[in-house]
């Protein structure tokens, strides 16, 4: 199980990791980065939707050999997120512009 909480890590693991049960994976905050916008924040947290697909198919063994592209893409889309942040101090615009749309 994934879980992505906008807290410290330690407290999600302080109430799971002494139970038999252990199959958790804890990404929060880390207290990594600076002032910067609130999607690098994220990504610095590991908390953006990149890293949590990303770790999600690398706890997947029976999906991992068919997934090289997919981390990938998530590897580079996050390589070029931190080139173009660097650059203008702005997301990218698919993060900036990304609205919900309606599920048909």
């Amino acid at each position: 199980m994934l879980f992505a909480f906008h807290g410290y890590e330690d407290l999600i693991r302080a109430v799971f990791f002494d139970r038999h049960n252990r199959h958790l994976i804890v990404h929060g905050f880390r207290e990594e980065g600076a002032i910067t916008t609130p999607f690098d924040m994220r990504v610095l947290n590991h908390l953006d939707r990149f890293h949590l697909a990303k770790d999600v198919v690398l706890h997947l063994p029976q999906r991992l050999e068919a997934s090289g592209d997919f981390i990938q893409l998530m590897d580079d889309t996050l390589q070029r997120h931190d080139a173009y942040i660097r650059e203008t101090g702005e997301d990218l615009p698919e993060v900036r512009d990304w609205v919900w749309q309606p599920i048909k």
